[in-house]
């Protein structure tokens, strides 16, 4: 799809609204209906951008959904949403149902023309399960669960060396995207600190919970035949067209 049908799709993706019909994809002339893994740290991010841009699908993010839900007008919320809200004031987590009803509401995003990049569902077996029973009901097929792998300890150093400014939030890291003058960012000249959730001891500590949770599900998806591991290891261009290449998709 182009820059605008995406841009549509991502708009009933965040508000729950019906989905227009759209044109069928150009490009690679495949609509591409992938889930997107990988711990935090591991340039997941930048794939999703890089893989839309190629295959022409729609990022589909469910933490764009939660993010987006707090600045919603109680008028405008769902029942999903709100009980989701709810959960997220108490510092809970996220229901698996709760999480699914979000998903369901959205499923005409699922039968978009255009394909999609599934990113932050399913995090759990029982999700995994409750995705595949929807995408049946909306006779869409899955493609393919991409998974960017990396060591703990290289994640634990890319996050370790991020800095954060304490005024406009903007985010650098010591070696990967230095500020010009060290300590100072670069956009409103505030303070540069080290988050505690980016020290070293906290990020292993959520990495080693992250595999923990998510070992279960790359298993389910690897019973399925549709679990693809990619290296993350190197520029993320590179990576990239591991992940092509991998998934049959051309370069």
């Amino acid at each position: 799809m182009n820059n605008e049908n995406i841009k549509t799709v991502l708009e009933a993706w965040i508000k729950g609204t019906p989905l227009p019909p759209a044109p069928a994809p150009a490009g690679t002339g495949q609509a591409w209906r992938l889930v997107l893994l990988g711990a935090p740290g591991v340039g997941k991010g930048t794939q999703a951008e890089l893989l839309r841009d190629h295959l022409g699908a729609c990022p589909l993010s469910t933490g764009d959904v939660f993010r987006a839900a707090k600045t919603m007008a109680e008028a405008d919320r769902s029942p999903a949403i709100t009980a989701a809200l709810e959960h997220m004031r108490k510092g809970e987590l996220v229901p698996d149902a709760t999480v699914l009803d979000l998903v369901r509401e959205r499923s005409d995003c699922l039968r978009c023309a255009g394909g999609f990049l599934l990113d932050g569902f399913p995090r759990t077996v029982a999700q995994a399960e409750a995705l595949a029973g929807l995408l049946v009901e909306l006779d869409v097929k899955l493609d393919a669960v991409v998974n960017f792998c990396l060591p703990i300890q290289e994640i634990v150093a890319r996050l370790s060396g991020r800095r954060t400014c304490s005024g406009c939030k903007s985010v650098f890291h010591v070696t990967g995207r230095p500020s010009k003058v060290e300590g100072v960012c670069d956009h409103c000249g505030g303070q540069l600190i080290q988050r505690e959730d980016d020290r070293p001891a906290s990020v292993r500590v959520r990495m080693e919970a992250y595999e923990r949770s998510t070992a279960p599900l790359t298993d389910y998806f690897q019973k399925q035949g549709l679990l693809i591991q990619v290296d993350a290891h190197g520029p993320p261009e590179e990576i990239f067209q591991r992940a092509l290449r991998l998934l049959g998709a051309g370069s």
